[in-house]
């Protein structure tokens, strides 16, 4: 009986997981959205979900911190509550980048929405794919689905390379629009900064089901 009561417990720590990952997906596509409309109104729904994201992550970390203290768990399921205790921290980390491109959206009001020649829509839908796919990985306990999200990293970083150099390119020529430009690249490194806490996610999932730490293996990769 105890086993079963803990084994419980290890699902009910995962259900509030995966809801703090619903509030923190919802709050990057909220953002993303008023950024892209210009509506302020989406910047106040992304400030009430970022407390509830707040309030979840403290939650989650009590409940695993507990279960640490009192089960004493081993192997798997050891490995399990300390990826989730590193996910939840990635989480809140998404809700703040959200929260900043809504603090992006709002300086925005403040000059005329202009369309810049970048595809912040295509980057900000392949970091909402990274994040589903990362969070789907650990509900399934789904290794191979969580190296597919490493392999997507690269790309988002090149978008946002790319959009930097074209950015400063527009303020050089267009000093004008100088503001508008460097918001875009703002927006880009949060959206960046969210694909990189996605790959954490994923790499925890690894972790969890594998036991394996892939996490200097890929940034030794990307030094070559």
């Amino acid at each position: 009986m105890p086993r079963i009561h803990f084994h419980q417990q290890l699902l009910t720590l995962k259900d509030k997981l995966l809801a703090m990952a619903a509030l923190s997906q919802q709050a990057l596509s909220l953002a993303l959205e008023a950024y892209l409309t210009g509506d302020l109104s989406l910047c106040d729904h992304v400030a009430v979900i970022e407390a509830a994201i707040n309030a979840a992550e403290s939650d989650v970390d009590e409940f695993a911190y507990d279960l640490l203290a009192k089960e004493q768990p081993m192997a798997i399921d050891l490995r399990f509550i300390l990826a989730v205790i590193k996910i939840n921290g990635d989480l809140e980390r998404i809700g703040d980048q959200a929260a900043n491109i809504a603090q992006r959206t709002k300086t925005l009001s403040q000059v005329p929405l202009i369309e810049l020649p970048i595809d912040i829509p295509d980057m900000g839908e392949k970091v909402g794919v990274m994040i589903r796919r990362a969070v789907q990985s650990l509900l399934e306990a789904d290794a191979r689905m969580a190296e597919e999200v490493l392999a997507m990293d690269d790309e988002v970083d090149t978008i946002n390379r790319t959009i930097a150099a074209d950015m400063v390119d527009i303020m050089q020529s267009q000093p004008g629009i100088s503001e508008q430009a460097l918001n875009a690249i703002i927006v880009s490194r949060n959206l960046e900064r969210s694909a990189d806490h996605a790959t954490n996610i994923a790499e925890d999932v690894i972790f969890w089901v594998r036991g394996s730490d892939v996490r200097h293996k890929y940034s030794l990769a990307g030094a070559e």
